[in-house]
């Protein structure tokens, strides 16, 4: 036969189970367990409060029970938020199977712990690169939907709406009002944050928180918060507390504005100070304009009084007064070019007639050919010239035709 609760012939009685269970645990002993109180119930007539203790950086969660006057004189005043530590023993009921922590003594954190705490959680996003300069979204300059996360009916609320309206009446606003304190804080935003981050029309996100002690503001330096604002796409502005208030948030988010009334002052601009500007620049480009023109004008009027432009036929008038002396002087020089040439020509022509043959035939002289045939040639010699030889004589005036009788020495 099998061992008992080893088989269905065989099964443990519920108490059994419960017996064991509880034995097992309360040998855990003693615990000191920090977290943050999302729950506390203490009803009038009860000598038992029960509370439900949160872990700020993860969705989980502790139920713990403790006397009364515990919680009535606490150091400080207990309420859901509360950041505490506990000590406690682990306790399983058995008859109703419930798990809780007794506690026996709690302590609040200090403000300096919870700073130490968020020192810590910025050193290691610090490493991880969620602060790096260069992840930083630009901001649009004229975002058609604003996604605006705040408390319900907030001064946060307000501000960032009446002042963007004021500033430029066609914005647009998609508001998510949510919790802004307490453990129920930060799931609230990061679900409103996921989902204005996937919505197409919203072009930027601001968070948006009114001022309060460092407990207040808590949720805005939770780990979880953090990542969920660095995973976003959309640019986030982180517009929590005051000028001197600095959570976690504002070093992830792409921009940090001092308070919700700089957040909307940076989310669009002023319609009046942009229309003054353009009024200011479109009075300076007609100022610098008429400017120019008259600028122009001078020039041109300069130009306009030069000798060149005033009496541009005057150094025209000079150069043909120039052309004509020097056509003048080489028509002169070719006249007597002309002439000397003229001279010379007439003295060689004189020269000529006087030395040619022409003269020295009108002096009596003859030329007398031998004419042979169809040629002729100049009787040099008598020898050439035997009787019966045609002879052709040229004088002054003419020329005869005459036959050779021979030579006179022949005779």
């Amino acid at each position: 036969m099998s061992d008992p609760g080893q088989s269905p012939e065989n099964p443990w009685p519920v108490r059994a189970v419960a017996t064991r269970v509880a034995k097992w645990i309360d040998r855990l002993g003693t615990v000191w367990v920090e977290g943050q109180i999302a729950q506390l119930t203490m009803r009038p007539g009860w000598g038992t409060v029960f509370m439900v203790l949160r872990d700020p950086a993860a969705d989980m969660s502790l139920t713990i029970t403790c006397v009364r006057d515990l919680v009535v004189n606490a150091p400080v005043k207990l309420a859901e938020g509360t950041q505490v530590i506990v000590y406690g023993k682990p306790v399983f009921y058995t008859g109703r199977g419930t798990f809780s922590l007794r506690v026996t003594d709690i302590r609040a954190v200090g403000i300096g712990e919870l700073l130490a705490r968020i020192e810590r959680l910025r050193r290691l996003l610090d490493a991880e690169g969620l602060f790096d300069p260069r992840l930083k979204r630009p901001i649009p300059f004229l975002p058609s939907t604003i996604g605006l996360i705040t408390g319900r009916a907030s001064a946060a609320e307000h501000d960032v709406v009446a002042v963007a309206s004021a500033r430029w009446p066609a914005v647009r606003f998609a508001v998510r009002n949510t919790v802004v304190q307490g453990p129920n804080a930060v799931p609230q935003i990061v679900d409103e944050l996921r989902a204005l981050d996937a919505d197409p029309e919203v072009d930027v996100i601001v968070l948006a928180r009114g001022g309060g002690s460092v407990e207040d503001l808590l949720p805005f330096s939770d780990e979880t918060l953090c990542r969920a604002i660095a995973a976003c796409t959309t640019p986030v502005i982180s517009a929590v507390g005051h000028e001197p208030d600095n959570p976690l948030c504002d070093l992830v988010a792409d921009l940090r504005a001092a308070t919700p009334t700089d957040a909307a002052k940076r989310l669009v601009p002023d319609a009046a100070a942009e229309q003054a500007m353009v009024t200011d620049l479109r009075r300076r480009a007609a100022h610098a304009l008429r400017h120019w023109v008259h600028r122009e004008e001078r020039l041109i009027d300069q130009l306009r009084t030069r000798p060149v432009l005033a009496q541009p036929l005057l150094a025209l008038n000079a150069r043909a007064d120039e052309v004509q002396r020097a056509r003048a002087a080489a028509r002169r020089d070719i006249n007597r070019l002309i002439a000397g040439e003229s001279d010379r020509l007439e003295h060689l022509t004189a020269r000529l007639s006087t030395l040619g043959p022409a003269a020295t035939l009108a002096r009596g002289y003859a030329v007398v050919q031998v004419l042979d045939g169809a040629e002729a040639a100049v009787l040099r010699s008598v020898t050439e010239a035997p009787a019966g030889t045609r002879l052709r004589v040229r004088v002054a005036d003419g020329a005869v035709i005459t036959t050779s009788e021979g030579s006179d020495e022949a005779h």
